[in-house]
């Protein structure tokens, strides 16, 4: 966590830094404040989605029109903080997604990834096409930038459980447009993933749960064809 922390802070001097602590019982809290981070702690677990919402909440409050999310594993390169927020800025899009699997910016993590999770992937791209009407290569991604007007819909709306399809199924009915652009990503760090075979089937479960209601309301809305 502190050698994440202060690679944001060389790649985006002058910048904030803030880390929500999900009630951990380690250092988590000591090591990002040594290392010069803001820390928000949760007075319980609230796991993943509840965390990204915290920060939301509060870069809102403190009248931020650009937040850039980051993983605390440290597979995330800080470099490309600069690129995520140049690309919000140009493109005019109100969420920018760092992907490892457009681009030829990877660091070769995409080749070594599971056949199983290659797999898994692919199916989620096609699954999530159809909630957000266009391909999104690197659906998993924590290397997430968002303006103003996607930080307010986020801060009072937000998925607590799994984030990335719920926020993707978001977009569309927010009218958020968003753009991908590649980015390098490193074996992380620390911790592992918490997608384990189970939770990667759960994962698939919801996705298509969240097509389908999708197009619930989308035959639900007024004006709609029957």
């Amino acid at each position: 966590m502190g050698e994440v922390v202060r690679s944001v802070h060389e790649a985006a001097p002058g910048v904030p830094v803030i880390v929500i602590d999900d009630h951990s019982s380690d250092r988590t809290v000591a090591v990002a404040e040594r290392a010069g981070a803001d820390v928000v702690r949760l007075p319980v677990h609230l796991g993943l989605g509840g965390c990204v919402q915290t920060g939301y909440k509060l870069a809102l409050e403190l009248g931020c029109n650009f937040v850039i999310r980051v993983d605390g594993d440290g597979q995330h390169e800080a470099r490309d903080i600069p690129r995520i927020l140049g690309a919000l800025e140009s493109t005019g899009s109100d969420v920018v997604i760092g992907s490892r699997f457009i681009g030829g910016q990877g660091t070769g993590h995409e080749m070594r990834t599971s056949a199983a999770r290659s797999i898994g992937i692919a199916l989620l791209r096609r699954l999530l096409a159809s909630i957000t009407g266009s391909t999104v290569h690197d659906p998993t991604s924590g290397l997430i930038g968002v303006n103003r007007r996607a930080l307010e819909v986020f801060a009072r709306e937000f998925p607590l459980a799994w984030p990335e399809i719920g926020v993707l199924a978001m977009l569309r009915r927010h009218d958020l447009r968003f753009h991908e652009i590649s980015c390098r990503m490193r074996q992380r760090r620390t911790g592992k993933s918490s997608l384990t075979a189970w939770k990667s089937c759960q994962y698939i479960f919801h996705v298509l749960l969240y097509a389908f209601v999708h197009v619930l309301r989308v035959h639900a809305a007024p004006g709609a064809k029957r």
